[in-house]
């Protein structure tokens, strides 16, 4: 029996693979977080064998989120999970300590196959995505430059950001979320690949 925790900060994303991974024999959900603090306490505790783990949540960052676990508990194995089908997110989250990368857009069956596979110790990736890599490594990384161009709701966030306002502050001024604005500071963070909000202002 393969134990699992599962770590995103949206409900409905929740309940569908709790959905999906009921229908594995062979899996078992023992926790479930939305944020990245809960998760790294309740891991203190008690290690899943595999951690399917959200690579935008709020507070922490995935990739961080990804190296403390890798780091402490060696033994978990962790899939991102995400919308992101980029080569900068993909290399970004193995470097971090992944051993398998999903997308919440893929079947059930290939996301029940990455924690199977990630479990016998071995990496996951699907073919489309290696072929985006691949296209990165033939491109010269051309493409890879132009992924990290930012779009025109994170630059005014920026903006916003360097004026030393907070979240909310943010939210309220664009009549959005905070979840909304935490999710965009934390794509400046990953696309700027920096670690805080003074380096962020920096680059």
């Amino acid at each position: 029996m393969i134990t699992l925790a599962l770590a995103d900060d949206h409900p409905l994303i929740l309940q569908g693979l709790k959905t999906i991974l009921k229908a594995s024999k062979d899996i078992k959900v023992i926790g479930i977080y939305s944020n990245g603090r809960d998760l790294l306490d309740a891991i203190e505790i008690e290690q899943p064998d595999v951690l399917l783990l959200d690579i935008q949540m709020p507070g922490i960052s995935g990739d961080e989120l990804s190296r403390i676990v890798s780091h402490k508990h060696p033994s978990v194995r962790i899939v991102a999970l995400t919308n992101l089908a980029t080569a900068y997110y993909i290399r970004m989250m193995f470097n971090a300590g992944v051993s398998g990368y999903v997308l919440k857009t893929d079947p059930p069956e290939v996301i029940i196959e990455a924690v199977k596979t990630v479990y016998d110790q071995k990496q996951y990736l699907r073919p489309e995505l290696k072929d985006v890599l691949l296209d990165e490594t033939l491109t010269g990384g051309a493409n890879y430059k132009k992924e990290l161009r930012l779009t025109k709701r994170e630059r005014e966030v920026l903006r916003l950001i360097a004026e030393n306002i907070t979240s909310q502050e943010i939210a309220d001024r664009l009549s959005l979320s905070k979840r909304t604005i935490d999710h965009h500071r934390n794509n400046l963070l990953m696309k700027l690949e920096v670690k805080n909000t003074a380096a962020l202002i920096k680059r």
